[in-house]
């Protein structure tokens, strides 16, 4: 890595590079769930709330994004508020679409992968998300397999999130992290989270119970010289999980409607969520800023686990 190069390229807020001097805890955040994930206002208002949350529990929060054709680890709110009034403007910036934004010096909202890669030239360890991306129904045709798994492969930075979205093939998207050698955490859970529901039929690689030993894991990682990163699910709390049945019926009729619109790659995410947001009168949106809310508890607690550790 040329890092006088990478200086040219790459903003750290002061806050978060102060953290990172001073070993105290960080959790990054993606930003397409705010220009693609809801709606403006409440796409900014959850953006500044999971910031709140995470001073709250005692760390610094680092929303990550490409802002005029910089990489940016720690957005201000007037850039947060910048990409929630573009929404579906801002160009939705996967591993592929960073050289082209950078040099372009364009917007980019930051997928799972690309909040990976920031996260990681920047120095940070966990990002705390709603769900990652997978591989979609009929992938064995369409060949529709998110850049988040092949991140997930490579780039070392432990990902907290609610599953993988139900929306997607849960047993492929196992399969291929199994096959890259991806570790699959169950926090507190035996089964997989789906996202909107708490299990599915799917069951993780390991349960853990404490963000002490989730800590302990990835840093034991580091210190083996492991490639990648670890995938950690934390289940929807109790109260907001949707009913199984009906969210399928639901995610059911939202993906033969893509399909029937020819609606393919990375509009196909945002798209579906979407549908089922109408479809179920907006309790699948509050379902997902509630598990947002909820993964970055659990982030704040594990960094400041991994500073533990480090120090």
């Amino acid at each position: 890595m040329n890092t006088e190069a990478l200086r040219k390229h790459l903003v750290v807020a002061p806050e978060v590079q102060e953290a990172l001097d001073d070993n105290r805890p960080i959790v990054a955040l993606e930003s397409t769930i705010i220009s693609h994930g809801m709606p403006y206002p409440k796409n900014v208002e959850t953006a500044l709330n999971v910031e709140r949350i995470i001073r709250e529990q005692g760390a610094v929060p680092a929303t990550c994004a490409i802002i005029k054709g910089k990489l940016v680890a720690g957005c201000s709110a007037e850039e947060i508020e910048h990409l929630g009034k573009r929404g579906l403007k801002v160009t939705k910036a996967s591993r592929r679409d960073v050289p082209v934004l950078v040099e372009r010096g364009e917007d980019g909202a930051s997928t799972v992968a690309t909040t990976m890669i920031i996260a990681h030239l920047a120095g940070i360890s966990v990002f705390a998300t709603g769900g990652i991306g997978g591989v979609h129904r009929g992938a064995e045709t369409t060949m529709d397999i998110s850049a988040d798994l092949e991140e997930l492969a490579h780039t070392p930075v432990m990902v907290i999130c609610a599953g993988a979205k139900s929306i997607l093939d849960l047993g492929l998207t196992l399969e291929y992290l199994e096959t890259h050698g991806v570790t699959v955490l169950g926090y507190q859970t035996k089964t997989l989270p789906a996202f909107y529901t708490r299990e599915s039929e799917f069951g993780v690689d390991y349960q853990v119970d404490t963000p002490a030993e989730l800590a302990g894991i990835f840093h034991t990682k580091e210190e083996l010289g492991l490639e990648g990163g670890l995938l950690v699910t934390n289940p929807i709390p109790e109260r907001y999980s949707m009913d199984a049945d009906t969210i399928s019926r639901n995610i059911d009729e939202a993906v033969a409607e893509t399909e029937w619109l020819g609606i393919h790659g990375k509009d196909v995410t945002p798209h579906l969520l979407d549908r089922i947001q109408k479809m179920t009168g907006g309790a699948s949106l509050e379902a997902n800023i509630q598990l947002v809310y909820n993964n970055v508890v659990l982030g704040a607690t594990v960094a400041r686990e991994l500073c533990a550790r480090r120090a």
